[in-house]
C-alpha cells in the first residue's frame, strides 16, 4: 500500500473517530470511554503526522539538500527546526 494511501486512511479514521468522540460528549457518555476514543484519534493523527514528516524528509528535504541553493537548504532546515519545536 502506498504511503499516501496509508496517510489518507489514518486521517479518515481519525475524522470518523473524532465524530464519535463529539457524539459521546454530546450524549454525556462515561468520561473514560470518551478519553479512550480521544486517545485513538490522537494516535491516528500522530501516525499520519509521522508518515507525512517522513515523506517530506524523503522527498522535498532530500531534494533541497542535494541541490546547490544554499538559501533553500537553510530554509528547509529552519522549517524542520520550527516543526520540531511545535511538537
Amino acid at each position: 500500500m502506498s504511503e499516501d494511501k496509508q496517510i489518507l486512511i489514518a486521517l479518515k479514521k481519525a475524522r470518523t473517530h473524532l465524530g464519535n468522540v463529539i457524539s459521546m460528549v454530546e450524549e454525556k457518555e462515561y468520561c473514560i470511554h470518551i478519553l479512550q476514543q480521544n486517545l485513538a484519534v490522537i494516535g491516528l493523527l500522530r501516525s499520519a503526522n509521522g508518515k507525512l514528516f517522513k515523506r517530506h524528509l524523503d522527498s522535498c528535504f532530500m531534494n533541497a539538500m542535494k541541490g546547490t541553493n544554499e538559501k533553500r537548504k537553510k530554509e528547509m532546515i529552519d522549517e524542520i527546526s520550527h516543526l520540531n519545536k511545535l511538537s
